[in-house]
């Protein structure tokens, strides 16, 4: 088994800091009591010739929140979901047709925070054979895959920063190739990244 999946399976079992989108912007002050929604995201892991791969998607440009951006399938917990699991795995397959019975759950870190009022919990997963890959028609533009030793090395994240309602705001960012990672979906990437135990 791959270096980086023993690596983050030792790292879910050991736990990981919360995070939110405001942690490099220590002048913010989140107001205590505020009303967070619950929601989840999958972040699939699958196998290729050399390695591993993470499945991710590119929101459609159409779309009111978040429109173009880089994302992980997933989003806001139902009445119905029996869990946070249930949530990301339902999630997954209304995005990009992923059958729950092709999930190995490894497990979750701890939830972030994002701008917009969720408090998302990701729940890392191996998929366990190829899937026919069907986008949700209106929400996401494309699925595609990067590299996970890419997205989990330290070496490649950047610290950009744009103004924002007014103020300068910084965040991660991990390109791959022409996918502009940022944001939360960066930002969970980089608690694992920062999770796992050394070599």
């Amino acid at each position: 088994m791959s270096d980086l999946i023993v690596r983050t399976r030792a790292a879910l079992a050991r736990g990981s800091d919360e995070s939110s989108d405001f942690d490099l912007n220590p002048d913010v002050t989140l107001a205590k009591g505020r009303n967070l929604r619950s929601a989840a995201v999958l972040a699939p892991i699958i196998a290729n010739d050399t390695g591993y791969d993470l499945i991710l998607t590119k929101r459609s440009s159409a779309l009111k929140h978040h429109p173009g951006q880089i994302a992980f399938p997933g989003g806001k917990q139902d009445g119905n979901d029996a869990d946070l699991i249930a949530t990301a795995l339902r999630e997954a397959r209304e995005e990009i047709g992923l059958p729950p019975e092709d999930v190995e759950v490894l497990g979750a870190f701890s939830p972030h925070e994002t701008v917009t009022a969720f408090t998302v919990t990701p729940i890392v997963a191996l998929i366990t054979q190829e899937f026919d890959v069907v986008p949700e028609v209106g929400e996401v533009a494309e699925v595609f895959r990067v590299p996970l030793d890419h997205v989990l090395n330290p070496s490649k994240y950047i610290v950009q920063s744009r103004r924002w309602r007014g103020q300068r705001r910084s965040y991660y960012t991990v390109p791959y190739g022409p996918y502009y990672i940022w944001g939360a979906t960066a930002r969970i990437l980089r608690t694992w990244t920062d999770a796992l135990p050394n070599r």
